[in-house]
């Protein structure tokens, strides 16, 4: 039983998961419990594919892929889904390994905000994905929050508001004004 919604739980296993299918929500595995949002809104999706083509343009030369919205094991009973995934894997799986997987993104929105910038930051981090990148939304203007995992935890390496440019060097060379995002 749900101690917040009174509603009876059932623990589902990565299999279980995967047996779901597609659907217009977004639904991640916490845990043998589910997490379901809403498919995110035009505004957001628009975000999301200018963030990937940018870094598309810049890692795919160098030996990545990039690839949004798609499930990514954090580990046992835990499967995420990223709104940007840069990976060195180029399989056609449902599920990608978080070892393969160099950066993740997300897209903060209001309502998901604490999911983003507190809960996925640990679960990547106890995954150890090198990198986690913030795109923030305020209003009509957009900024970066470039984070490096050091140890166990995520320390912000680099930021940058509209107008100003985030530069990266690892783990690809890439630079962007977060305006071009609109």
């Amino acid at each position: 039983m749900d101690s917040v919604t009174g509603a009876s739980v059932t623990p589902l296993t990565e299999a279980d998961y995967l047996a779901m299918g597609d659907g217009h929500h977004r639904v991640e595995l916490f845990d043998r419990g589910l997490v379901v949002s809403p498919a995110p809104d035009l505004r957001h999706q628009r975000v999301v594919r200018r963030l990937a083509n940018a870094v598309e343009s810049v890692a795919a030369p160098v030996g990545f892929c990039v690839h949004h919205g798609v499930n990514v094991r954090l580990g046992v009973d835990r499967i995420m889904i990223p709104d940007l995934v840069v990976t060195d894997a180029d399989n056609e799986g449902a599920i990608l390994d978080a070892e393969r997987v160099a950066l993740v993104g997300e897209v903060v929105s209001p309502r998901n905000s604490g999911v983003d910038r507190v809960l996925k930051m640990q679960l990547y981090a106890i995954a150890r994905i090198p990198w986690y990148l913030l795109v923030e939304q305020d209003g009509d203007s957009h900024s970066l929050r470039l984070h490096r995992l050091d140890g166990a935890h995520y320390v912000e390496d680099a930021v940058a508001k509209a107008g100003e440019t985030l530069s990266v060097t690892e783990p690809f060379r890439w630079a962007m004004d977060p305006s071009d995002l609109h």
